[in-house]
């Protein structure tokens, strides 16, 4: 495969901080803390365990300083990576713990975006989260961001955090507002819960992608509902290993999900609590499922049919990617 043509939908800000960003954010933490505290094992009891790394992340996020920072420090790994296009997410109100307003929050993030992408030449986007342990104000809030934000770097809205822990009731508000104003909509599902989690958050949230969605093997009608309407799933398998969604890298269902037909596409999650680069990812799928280059363009084609783009973006997006 040639240089930068890889595509990442599904990849989370605070959880991606190099060494190399947080010695400079707090030149106390030593590499060993950064192993242990940053860095999640490869097998963690659970979503909620492996979540737990993230305050760590955030914590450092508080300045507009430190929010450009770590923007441009996610850049050199996605140059690292060889990535044409990424779609970045992170949770705006988890910004706030010194004093910064949310709106100065998406501001600091979107202009570095924005000059990151002039220096670089990756094409990127900024995906809004609410979490799931958040009130309906604070979810509201969050979409009303994406909403004020739009025509910037910002192009949708999305739910993280604890699945399996809160449900999703006090955040439909939320999302019908977002269907109402056009907004872009993905949601994580399917992950900590079953496939009756995907198909309660595909009613409820009308997402055109699901991030994850990795248990919607577990019932063919989804699996056929998903193909059948082009429901695109941000697929991210070791991560998926690692929070115990599934067992091991061999029986994760991306390569089965792909053979039915299923929209899908490759993503690492994050790179640090993951410790995982999008290259070490194809690899483990060559390795584990033989995966050629071809199978992994098919879904870099797809990751851009479904990206949060504008048309014009996406047929030059596409023409470099087949280049």
């Amino acid at each position: 495969m040639a240089s930068h043509n890889r595509v990442q939908l599904h990849l989370h800000l605070d959880c991606s901080l190099s060494y190399n960003v947080v010695s400079r954010l707090a030149p106390e933490i030593t590499r060993a803390q950064f192993d242990t505290e940053f860095v999640a094992p490869p097998l963690c009891s659970s979503l909620a365990d492996f979540l737990t790394r993230a305050p760590r992340g955030f914590q450092l996020m508080q300045t507009e300083d430190a929010l450009r920072l770590v923007t441009e420090d996610l850049f050199e790994q996605l140059d690292a990576d060889k990535m044409l296009y990424a779609e970045i997410r992170f949770a705006p109100l988890l910004h706030l713990l010194q004093g910064l307003s949310a709106e100065k929050v998406v501001e600091a993030v979107d202009h570095a975006t924005e000059a990151c992408i002039a220096a670089t030449g990756i094409e990127a986007r900024l995906i809004l989260c609410t979490l799931r342990h958040y009130t309906q104000e604070e979810s509201m809030h969050t979409a009303r961001l994406v909403e004020q934000f739009r025509g910037s770097r910002v192009a949708a809205l999305d739910i993280a955090g604890d699945e399996a822990g809160y449900p999703i009731h006090a955040h439909i508000p939320a999302f019908h507002y977002a269907i109402e104003k056009g907004l872009h909509r993905t949601a994580h599902a399917g992950e900590a819960c079953g496939a009756d989690s995907v198909w309660e958050t595909l009613r409820a949230f009308e997402p055109t992608r699901i991030g994850h969605g990795v248990r919607s093997i577990d019932d063919p009608k989804l699996v056929e509902h998903l193909r059948r309407e082009r429901i695109h799933l941000e697929l991210c398998p070791t991560s998926n290993v690692q929070t115990r969604a599934v067992n091991s890298y061999a029986e994760h269902p991306i390569d089965k999900l792909y053979r039915a037909g299923v929209p899908l596409s490759v993503s690492t999650d994050n790179y640090t609590i993951s410790n995982i680069t999008l290259e070490e990812e194809y690899a483990r799928l060559r390795e584990t499922f033989h995966w050629t280059d071809t199978d992994l363009t098919a879904c870099n084609r797809e990751a851009l049919r479904a990206g949060f783009i504008d048309d014009a973006t996406r047929t030059r997006l596409l023409a470099k990617l087949e280049a």
